[in-house]
């Protein structure tokens, strides 16, 4: 069994649906599962659309017509003008025209997930009916009937036994005649609400099928040729690597690189299934090989750059030393919200904390501040090497007002405005 995972930037448009296909085909005849991110950049537009109807705005079905256009466009570019999927998508649509046309629901990561999450069932839809055009036998599959999380919306907490006990159910027998199409980033309740699993976790969705059936090898396919040092939007000078270790691309996700989601390793890890990282513009390339790999050349530092930082300060309204209570009251607060801390730093007085910006952050702040005194900065951004070597980071922070730095072995990272 392999597991392929296409991102929305490879089924973008029509053309990267039918190159898709054409990757596709070289591994049709063995086992084989695929899963599907949202096209292109429909995930964000969804979530303008969510935004837009938790806030009742005006143009929320504008927002919603704009994705009908998109999907509509690709589906006619494929397809022409009649063709059964356009009933499906229709019927996609209709789901969400009603829920529309409702009061929005007092839980808006409820809404997000019920929303955002028709990306990967139209993307998927069009997928399908694609490969089965093209003569590539395939089958179309519901992953909320596989994955099973809690109703943690936005972030589901997959409930691992009853997940693997339903795919290694079914899936092995009914790969045996088609490829299996399937969504990423998705997952179900036991009250058959949609869940998300975190923003970008199509992968991790890959790597959910892939540990529960004891996949050969896990492929992700990106529009670049592999795991690179840095994001060679930021740098021009990027080096790929041929081969990862788990360990280092765990580091290397826990830190924010962005070309695998942070929880896709493990799942691997514990299996011992190679991740290979490929480029879809490029595929006969060997990309990069994540697996149980015991030393690594590292020519350049790995460079990971978070934008929309916050960095908080807090110290105790007593001017008490810091201690663990104060620690696990912080930390205990943070997990509440569900803000993951980027950076930590503890002095005689005070605790500062580095984390991306969101929503969840002004409640947070309420929160503290009936404990500590509170002082932040927003805006900012957070560099972090891997194996750095000192000048490099000082090419990086040169001119930058550095509000944090914390060095290890390894590991350096920088707080910047």
């Amino acid at each position: 069994m392999q597991v392929f995972k296409f991102g929305g930037a490879s089924v973008k448009d029509a053309a990267g649906v039918i190159n898709l296909a054409a990757i596709v085909r070289q591994y049709a005849n063995g086992p084989l599962l695929i899963v599907v991110s949202a096209m292109g950049k429909t995930t964000n537009a969804l979530e303008a659309l969510s935004n837009a109807y938790i806030n009742q705005a005006d143009d929320v079905h504008e927002l919603f017509q704009q994705v009908k256009d998109a999907h509509y466009r690709i589906a006619h570019e494929l397809f022409g003008e009649q063709h059964p999927v356009m009933d499906e998508l229709e019927n996609t649509f209709v789901e969400i025209d009603w829920m529309l046309e409702d009061e929005p629901h007092d839980d808006p990561d409820f809404i997000y997930d019920q929303l955002v999450s028709i990306g990967e069932l139209l993307s998927t839809r069009i997928v399908n009916a694609y490969l089965n055009e093209a003569g590539i036998k395939s089958s179309w599959l519901d992953v909320r009937s596989y994955i099973h999380t809690d109703n943690t919306y936005r972030e589901g907490v997959v409930d691992w036994d009853k997940t693997c006990t339903v795919i290694q159910q079914d899936i092995p027998a009914f790969s045996q005649q088609n490829i299996v199409v399937t969504q990423g980033f998705l997952g179900g309740t036991s009250e058959n609400f949609t869940t998300t699993l975190g923003r970008e976790g199509s992968d991790y969705t890959a790597s959910i099928f892939a540990s529960c059936l004891q996949a050969e090898a896990v492929t992700i396919w990106k529009d670049v040729p592999g795991v690179l040092n840095a994001d060679p939007k930021l740098f021009a000078d990027t080096v790929k690597f041929d081969e990862l270790s788990y360990n280092e691309a765990i580091e290397m996700t826990y830190y924010g690189a962005t070309v695998i989601h942070p929880k896709t390793i493990k799942p691997l890890l514990d299996k011992q299934i190679p991740l290979l990282v490929k480029s879809f513009a490029y595929p006969q390339e060997m990309g990069t090989r994540v697996h149980d790999v015991k030393q690594v050349h590292y020519q350049k530092p790995v460079i990971i750059v978070k934008n929309n930082q916050v960095l908080l300060s807090v110290t105790a309204k007593n001017h008490s030393f810091i201690s663990e209570q104060h620690l696990s009251t912080l930390t205990g607060l943070f997990a509440a919200q569900r803000i993951k801390i980027n950076v930590l730093q503890i002095s005689a007085l005070t605790i500062s904390v580095c984390f991306d910006d969101s929503p969840r952050f002004k409640i947070l702040l309420q929160q503290l501040q009936a404990d500590f005194s509170t002082r932040y900065n927003e805006q900012l951004q957070l560099i972090t090497l891997r194996h750095y070597q000192q000048d490099t980071l000082s090419q990086l922070i040169s001119g930058k007002a550095v509000l944090l730095e914390q060095l290890s072995r390894s590991t350096a990272q920088v707080v910047v405005k």
